[in-house]
């Protein structure tokens, strides 16, 4: 397994927990659209069985997510609001290559390594909050994130070579950490 390159400032935590309601509305949206990635998947690739298993499973746990979410938007009297363009993911994924298969292993990558920055700071929150069903809700997705990063390094691995998967790696863990390092400190996941 690899490790991120640059871990998050703990000033993050402090803008999170001072706008925890932005936070949790775009918590909604990362669940909603880390299903829909998972579909986009199986759309471009249903000739992979193992992806197609593994992303119909994902995409379901993604959204029984966004429902827990909601749940805790509604208990505030929030609303959802329409998703917002995510800088982070945005930049990262202008990184990936062209043509179907280098394609194919960089959203894998990719998606790897956004998991692991979710595992980190949905950890990061957890940490930080008050003992609670908050606390508890953001320890399990914590638990979960860890999984995900797991299973798309594993497809990668199920579908390219361990070189070539280690060298990419390397080589978006560095783009990543970069883009960390620059993107300023907002009430959002990335």
């Amino acid at each position: 397994m690899y490790q991120l390159k640059i871990a998050t400032d703990p000033a993050w935590v402090d803008v999170v927990l001072n706008d925890f309601d932005r936070f949790l509305l775009d918590h909604a949206s990362c669940e909603k659209k880390a299903s829909s990635m998972a579909m986009t998947l199986v759309s471009h690739y249903p000739d992979r069985t193992e992806l197609v298993t593994a992303m119909t499973e994902l995409a379901i746990e993604e959204l029984n997510h966004f429902k827990e979410v909601v749940r805790y938007i509604l208990s505030r009297n929030l609303r959802l609001a329409a998703d917002q363009k995510d800088p982070y993911v945005a930049e990262f994924f202008r990184h990936t290559r062209k043509g179907r298969e280098p394609y194919f292993l960089d959203r894998l990558i990719v998606a790897s390594i956004v998991e692991a920055r979710g595992h980190e700071r949905f950890g990061l929150i957890a940490e930080a909050l008050a003992e609670g069903p908050l606390k508890q809700f953001y320890k399990a997705i914590t638990t979960s994130e860890g999984r995900h990063l797991d299973l798309f390094h594993k497809l990668a691995y199920t579908y390219f070579p361990q070189a070539e998967v280690t060298t990419r790696t390397e080589e978006l863990l560095t783009i990543e950490a970069d883009i960390i390092s620059r993107l300023p400190h907002r009430a959002a996941l990335h």
